[in-house]
């Protein structure tokens, strides 16, 4: 794997470029001397990334950029935050808690497909036929997780629901996809004991092995590579972060004391365990065309209310708020306009994101929608630029370019800028 920077990476990062992509522009010597000369540097970036992904598109006009003016506004009022901005009457825990969270209002976007959306958001590249890019968990997993030796679990979690997919950069960089009490996904170990499962593991080994020898490609290695990671799993003290339920219960009511809540508290024993990037799938129905404002008010708002306050206080609390970069979005908004069903349709032309932590600046309203939502008013930003803000909060360089399988060059956040109001 190619990149242009290569500050502080490891003699692991370096194995891991050169099973991924096959090459690097440095010679192997001067390649491992550089790591020694920047060891302390990579210990020192302990950063991490938490995404709560609302997969089905939120109504962010009803959230995060109400419109009580118009036509539009619909049934909520906006209330005052402890930053300089308004948010909805719903949400009025995080409203506490908006001196250190921000709302970038103008993310313009234009793919209001949920398939293509999902991908455009978590990649920073509308899909393409010829290239399968990794999502930006995968990309922090490699450019991370890969520095830190000491971490014995994968560096790409998806709590609730897997995430998309590694792309070129391989099935090392997958997500490890558990549910919200930490159970991993489709695992059945029941009344296999060591014996047996040493002795299934022996037989995989002899098989994997021939297929690798067998020079067809590297698909047996990837997969003998990520089954060995799983193998120890199951023995790393580390798998403790998984469990939630061992908190204080104090802990787990602060959250909201619900699935969704319960997969935040594990999102934060990962981050202290070392985990560079979590993310964490709020299941409950995002996609409203119809009864959005019941849906919100009832459920959807109050468990994400709970939620993001007591992680933002918990992170806070633990001094790891300025570490980790907290972002909240689902693929698109949804339309201005309520339609016959009091619900709003897909909507990707004006919607917001929240973000905050990692250094960045709290308390404000990135960017403006017209009085009805429909028009961007100033600068629109596109997943791109989202994503080369966490980069940054991260500390991942933005001239970073990887290779794909096929040669092409890849900037990391596909070449976008980092949002400058932001940026403390």
């Amino acid at each position: 794997m190619k990149r242009h920077t290569l500050s502080g990476m490891t003699r692991r990062h370096f194995l891991n470029h050169v099973a991924v992509g096959g090459a690097t522009t440095l010679g192997a010597t001067q390649f491992l001397a550089h790591l020694e000369a920047n060891a302390a540097e990579v210990q020192r970036n302990r950063k991490a990334c938490i995404l709560i992904w609302l997969g089905g598109g939120a109504p962010t006009i009803d959230m995060w950029d109400l419109k009580p003016n118009s036509k539009n506004g619909g049934e909520f009022k906006p209330i005052s935050t402890r930053g300089d901005l308004q948010i909805s009457e719903h949400l009025p825990k995080v409203a506490q808690q908006m001196d250190s969270l921000s709302v970038v209002r103008s993310m313009a976007t234009r793919e209001a497909d949920h398939m293509r959306g999902t991908y455009y958001m978590h990649t920073a590249y509308v899909p393409n036929p010829t290239v399968v890019h990794p999502t930006f968990g995968s990309v922090v997993s490699y450019e991370l997780g890969t520095k830190r030796p000491d971490l014995e679990i994968p560096a790409f979690v998806s709590i609730g629901g897997g995430s998309m997919s590694p792309g070129f950069l391989g099935m090392t960089h997958a997500p490890f996809v558990v549910d919200s009490r930490g159970n991993i996904r489709n695992a059945n170990m029941e009344g296999m004991d060591r014996n047996r499962l040493g002795q299934r593991l022996e037989v995989l080994s002899a098989i994997e092995d021939g297929f690798i020898r067998s020079n067809r490609g590297d698909v047996g290695q990837a997969h003998k590579e990520v089954y060995e990671k799983a193998v120890n799993l199951m023995t790393s003290s580390q798998m403790q972060a998984f469990r939630a339920e061992m908190e204080d219960p104090a802990t787990l009511d602060a959250y909201g004391g619900t699935p969704f809540g319960n997969s935040l508290v594990m999102a934060r024993r990962l981050v202290e365990t070392g985990v560079p990037f979590i993310e964490v799938r709020n299941t409950n129905g995002w996609d409203l065309h119809q009864n959005v404002f019941a849906t919100l008010r009832d459920t959807n708002l109050p468990t994400l209310d709970s939620g993001i306050a007591g992680l933002v206080q918990d992170l806070k609390d633990r001094g790891m708020f300025e570490d980790t970069v907290v972002v909240c979005m689902g693929e698109f908004g949804r339309t201005p306009r309520i339609n016959a069903n009091v619900g709003r349709d897909h909507w990707a032309t004006s919607w917001s994101v929240m973000i905050g932590g990692g250094g960045l600046q709290g308390g404000l309203a990135v960017g403006a929608t017209d009085a009805d939502g429909i028009r961007i008013e100033s600068e629109s930003y596109q997943p791109g630029d989202l994503w080369a803000t966490v980069a940054h909060a991260l500390r991942i360089p933005l001239n970073t370019v990887h290779t794909s399988k096929r040669g092409r060059p890849m900037k990391l956040a596909n070449g976008g800028n980092p949002i400058k109001p932001l940026l403390t």
